[in-house]
């Protein structure tokens, strides 16, 4: 069993990239001569679309098969190879018959989804620009806010705190004056020692 990355690689190339190439050249080469080849490649490229988009849906079912994924792989280049040339018979004997069929009933569901996107995507993007604004506004409002609350709730280091500068030169404590603080008044005063009653 591959390994599912190198599946999913393989599944790329030989499924997608391959096939795009070969009706790239096809389309360049500009003559009448080429008619059935681009035919072919429409026809592959019809199948891989509906293969893609029934995979979305089953794909958490089937991928539990057992090599599912080298199934797919297979598949896909049966589809092209020359030598089976497998889209012709898929195409032709499965695909045409039924959408054939029910080609009436697509259509309209078709239409109906055409005419639904379009109204689906105007309330998006009308909802997206209401919300989008809101949402802008929202993240510059909490920005603000927090850099704000930053600034205010910043404690302040001893270092920081600016102390006014003296207006004049302290007295020399030769002179017999001493210093005291009040935390009642947040006041440094001077006082003699021997006025301590004066307090």
């Amino acid at each position: 069993m591959l390994g599912e990355f190198i599946n999913r690689v393989l599944v790329l190339l030989l499924g997608y990239a391959y096939p795009a190439f070969e009706c790239f050249k096809v389309v360049e080469r500009n003559n009448g001569s080429g008619i059935q080849e681009l035919r072919f490649w429409c026809k592959y490229w019809i199948i891989v679309a509906i293969v893609t988009v029934l995979e979305k849906f089953t794909d958490i079912i089937a991928s539990g098969f057992p090599m599912y994924a080298e199934l797919k792989l297979a598949f896909f280049i049966f589809l092209w190879y020359p030598k089976t040339q497998g889209t012709v018979f898929v195409y032709e004997t499965l695909l045409r018959p039924w959408i054939v069929k029910h080609e009436p009933q697509i259509e309209e569901k078709l239409e109906t989804i055409r005419s639904k996107s379009g109204e689906l995507l105007m309330f998006y993007i009308k909802n997206f620009t209401s919300k989008g604004q809101s949402m802008i506004l929202e993240v510059i409002h909490y920005i603000i806010s927090h850099s704000q609350s930053k600034t205010q709730n910043k404690t302040v280091s001893p270092k920081e705190i600016v102390r006014p500068e003296p207006s004049a030169p302290p007295l020399p404590d030769s002179i017999g004056r001493s210093w005291d603080y009040d935390p009642t008044t947040s006041q440094v005063y001077p006082f003699w020692p021997d006025d301590e009653d004066r307090h």
